[in-house]
């Protein structure tokens, strides 16, 4: 075969389908600078992520005001670790190319490093702002969800991250993945030296679709969930546990994944992850059955309706020392907002502001009380 019969560059079909799209991976250009799809795709999935975590973070027991902080750090950390671990995996092309290390408009960002690095900086901010950084992980988690569902189809637009050959109706192909394949095969490429086998003639796994789509069912399942996790973290667990055994699999399936020997990295971490987070969660549901009070959520806690009330007064005018509270000042209904039905809207980016905790805890009623025990309190505090 020869260079003729690949399709144009641009071209992307789904054979079996009948699907063809014709899409140049850059955008638009300003002043002789190229914006590129994958980087749009990427902020947009950011923006997504970011509209339906903020006003989500008072259901967790987390101040808004203090929460966005930790979230910037950990974007920035994100955004440096997804480049940094793919870098450093494929060491032997960028080391004479310092201008390559910085250049992410063609992709090259590895999700586990992505969320090494946000973990990290976020967590570090998280200290330095007093934020809990379990209740933390369980809401970004959603974000997450939400970030990778949209981010993955900037994979598509560059044509990157297929699978092997395959013969099902999602098969896909396109005149940069033939080209890649055909030049990856020969001596010496990528897929030759890693001992992968695909016929740039014949359709491709369009892994992409499949981590876009099972993100995004993740992201469903958790959000319902999340109004009635049992403990701080369970969450985060969930979404270790969901994404590594989707990642685990997929991963099998790609011809691009950074290797370690014979060993596909992400694979191999995703297996680790998958089983560390359902062993976590198997003890920590048993520890919980066997002691409530210590798995109490913090969003039933005292110093959660504090730190939230305290942020809401700075809000109001009010100076730093007038802002602060005692025992006596708070309001144990800060968070009793109706917000106990999970309905379609919660899976709306742009849903209403429901962020109260709902019924999210077992022990909540014993902890507040009733109403009218809870109005008769405040009477008498007043």
């Amino acid at each position: 075969m020869t260079t003729e019969t690949f399709l144009d560059e641009h071209v992307i079909q789904f054979p079996k389908l009948g699907w063809s799209f014709r899409i140049n991976p850059t955008a638009f250009s300003i002043f002789g600078f190229n914006i590129q799809w994958y980087g749009i795709i990427i902020t947009f999935g950011l923006i997504l992520a970011l509209i339906y975590v903020l006003p989500k973070m008072k259901r967790f027991g987390l101040d808004s005001d203090r929460a966005i902080d930790v979230i910037i750090g950990g974007v920035i950390g994100g955004i440096i670790g997804a480049r940094a671990y793919y870098v450093l995996m494929r060491w032997d092309e960028y080391k004479w190319d310092w201008k390559a290390i910085l250049n992410t408009r063609n992709g090259g960002l590895a999700i586990y490093g992505g969320l090494i690095g946000a973990i990290i900086v976020g967590y570090i901010i998280a200290r330095i702002r007093k934020v809990r950084a379990l209740p933390m992980l369980d809401i970004v988690s959603l974000g997450f969800l939400i970030g990778q569902s949209i981010g993955r189809w900037g994979n598509f637009v560059n044509q990157e991250a297929f699978g092997i050959n395959t013969d099902n109706f999602l098969g896909m192909t396109g005149g940069t993945i033939q080209r890649s394949i055909s030049y990856d095969m020969q001596i010496g490429g990528n897929m030759y030296f890693n001992d992968v086998k695909v016929l740039w003639e014949k359709p491709v796994h369009p892994c992409f679709l499949y981590e876009s789509l099972w993100c995004l069912l993740g992201f469903v399942i958790l959000a319902f969930w999340s109004k009635r996790r049992k403990y701080d973290g369970q969450i985060f667990l969930m979404y270790l546990s969901w994404y590594g055994i989707e990642r685990f699999i997929v991963e099998g399936l790609r011809t691009d994944s950074l290797m370690l020997g014979n060993i596909r990295i992400s694979q191999a971490l995703s297996a680790v992850l998958f089983i560390l987070s359902v062993i976590l969660q198997i003890l920590l549901l048993v520890r919980r059955k066997r002691d409530p009070e210590s798995m109490k959520l913090y969003v039933n806690t005292e110093e959660s309706h504090q730190l939230i009330e305290e942020s809401r007064r700075k809000r109001m005018g009010l100076s730093k020392e007038d802002a602060k509270i005692d025992g006596s000042d708070s309001d144990p209904d800060i968070l009793n907002d109706d917000d106990d039905d999970f309905d379609m809207s919660e899976l709306s980016i742009l849903g209403d502001d429901d962020d109260a905790e709902g019924d999210s805890s077992d022990d909540k009623t014993e902890e507040t009380g009733s109403p009218d025990e809870k109005t008769g309190e405040n009477k008498e505090d007043k």
